[in-house]
């Protein structure tokens, strides 16, 4: 399936808080957008990898993509080598996005700038024609997204630029609380953790009011960059 945004993270739930507000918007304007998990979060403090999956896949229902998958790799032990890279290159080949939304470059969670680096790369080799890759029995044609675009999460990170949410910030929320496990509930009997803290969410929201107000909405997600975006003409800023 072709689709047009492919948005992954490292962890389930990494994808939800960084930018399901820009996958619902793309998902109302018609785009096909799909969501890849390198981990199940297995290593996480709260619930388990059986949950987080479940819980995922009922966040990709509310946010209407196309398809979520899971690659299963090691929860905190995963590195950039040709094992893993090849593994993202064969999901970006099959689906050939057009834009690709990755962790942050740099966040408290050390997976997060690791992914995001893993997956800056894959993005760059899958366009590499001497690179093989196989997928049920077939050879894959090279493919190059044109942009990777890194949304932003725990740590505070100067935004490139953001994205108008406002009209979606609820489906935002409903995705985030899709993962009943990890994030903020009263009766909840197990450990607390950064994510779980009642806190943590209106942190989340002022960051995504700051932005907004910078751009004249009520809410916005920043991304950053690591090859600046080139526009057809100033009024495409506008």
């Amino acid at each position: 399936m072709k689709i047009d945004i492919l948005a992954i993270g490292v962890h389930p739930d990494d994808v939800e808080l960084g930018c399901s507000g820009t996958i619902a918007k793309h998902v109302a304007l018609g785009k096909k957008v799909g969501i890849l998990d390198l981990t199940l979060g297995e290593l996480g403090t709260r619930g388990n990898a059986e949950l987080r999956t479940k819980e995922a896949m009922t966040s990709a229902e509310i946010l209407g993509v196309s398809f979520r998958t899971q690659l299963n790799c090691k929860d905190a032990f995963f590195v950039n080598d040709e094992i893993h890279l090849k593994q993202i290159i064969e999901i970006i080949r099959k689906h050939k996005p057009e834009i690709v939304l990755c962790n942050a470059i740099n966040d408290r969670h050390p997976d997060h700038g690791k992914a995001a680096k893993l997956v800056s790369d894959a993005c760059f080799y899958s366009g590499l024609i001497k690179i093989e890759t196989i997928h049920e029995g077939k050879n894959q044609e090279a493919w190059r997204p044109k942009a990777v675009y890194h949304y932003i999460q725990d740590y505070y990170i100067h935004p490139d630029f953001v994205i108008d949410i406002t009209n979606f910030i609820d489906d935002k929320h409903k995705s985030i609380m899709a993962f009943a496990s990890q994030f903020y509930n009263p009766n909840s009997q197990e450990p607390e953790t950064p994510i779980s803290s009642k806190n943590f969410l209106e942190n989340l929201n002022s960051k995504m009011t700051i932005w907004g107000r910078a751009i004249g909405v009520r809410y916005a997600e920043g991304f950053t960059v690591n090859r600046y975006p080139g526009v057809n003409n100033l009024f495409d800023l506008l």
